[in-house]
């Protein structure tokens, strides 16, 4: 993958990444991405969208003049990767439960801890790292933990295997453990203590990109059971002029069209300077749901051969469920969803 990404010169396509993020026109360019070729999609999202966005993002939105040009410039001039290592064994949606451990010695903090389903994990060359470095029990998680970016060749970094997923298998997804590893000062994100908000800050911004990919592969189910229903016959006619299948095709297109505008408003309130946590959840949970319900849905329209590795649509029922999952599960953006809706009924 990263001979391809030499080829079609991926320091432009990063550049024109990380250009369309101070814009937010980001959200766009990720749908569109999975409707030619979910396998470019794949390949690209997973490296640049889903993954080294959230990465990214911490540096962008908290980083210094110093380290964004340390870190974000270099990734316009070389292939290079990053990830986002927040994830623990104990501590997926439950990001305040992280034991990840960061102790200042001197000028530095020695990180001890194991981070798991790190996409990007054995390729990227740097991480935005979550680890706590209060150690009292008792402090709020908006204090008890801070942000580093976390150089990948550090000494003491050990990059586990890749593993075998469900879907969106060309994602690079491995358990990462840190054992004395040594991060100067320099490269705290703000402050000590500051590395939950920017954590949260940061999904505000990712999750609508991740919303628009889920979309773009609905899009893609769409367009696959839409041909194919115009094309297999039964009953002496094409399957589209069947009215089952012609009102799953409807269902299907209103639920494709309205997770569009449910991340094009998460993204227009980021454009009017306005916090989009409300916005940017909703988006996420919708056009993940969405994803696995259009993508299932063109499994039947296709019938046995839906079923089968040959046709498009059994891998697009695969990749659609991690939409569900990472980011931020379908569960939690409920929750955040709830709050933020009861918040603003009490005011």
């Amino acid at each position: 993958i990263t001979m391809l990404l030499n080829k079609v010169k991926f320091s432009s396509l990063t550049m024109i990444y990380l250009s369309l993020l101070w814009v937010n026109s980001l959200k766009i360019f990720c749908e569109h991405l999975p409707i030619d070729s979910l396998s470019i999609f794949i390949r690209f999202s997973a490296r640049l969208a889903t993954t080294s966005h959230a990465s990214q993002m911490p540096v962008i939105i908290a980083g210094s003049d110093a380290q964004k040009k340390k870190y974000l410039g270099r990734l316009t001039e070389e292939p290079l990767m990053c990830a986002y290592c927040v994830t623990e064994p104990g501590a997926g949606s439950d990001v305040a439960g992280i034991k990840t451990r960061a102790v200042k010695m001197g000028d530095e903090y020695v990180v001890n801890g194991q981070k798991m389903w790190i996409t990007n994990g054995g390729k990227a060359n740097w991480y935005f790292l979550l680890a706590r470095t209060n150690s009292d029990p008792k402090c709020s998680a908006s204090k008890a933990f801070t942000g580093f970016i976390v150089d990948a060749d550090t000494p003491g970094i050990q990059i586990g295997r890749k593993e075998m997923n469900m879907g969106q298998r060309c994602s690079d997804t491995r358990g990462i453990t840190f054992e004395d590893v040594r991060i100067p000062k320099e490269n705290v994100l703000i402050g000590e203590g500051s590395g939950f908000k920017i954590a949260m800050g940061a999904f505000d911004m990712t999750r609508p990109p991740v919303a628009a990919g889920a979309t773009g592969l609905a899009q893609r189910a769409l367009d696959e059971a839409t041909s194919y229903a115009l094309e297999r016959k039964t009953f002496g006619k094409v399957i589209a002029e069947h009215q089952a299948v012609s009102f799953l095709l409807a269902e299907m297109a209103m639920k494709v069209e309205l997770a569009r505008m449910a991340y094009q408003r998460a993204a227009w309130e980021v454009d009017q300077g306005r916090r989009n946590t409300y916005y940017a959840s909703i988006a996420k949970a919708f056009a993940g749901d969405i994803a696995n319900q259009v993508a299932s849905d063109a499994v039947q329209i296709f019938g046995g051969n839906g079923f089968n590795s040959e046709y498009p649509v059994e891998k697009l029922m695969r990749d659609a469920k991690i939409y569900q999952i990472y980011e931020g599960t379908a569960q939690i953006q409920r929750l955040i969803i709830a709050r933020e809706h009861l918040g603003r009924a009490k005011k």
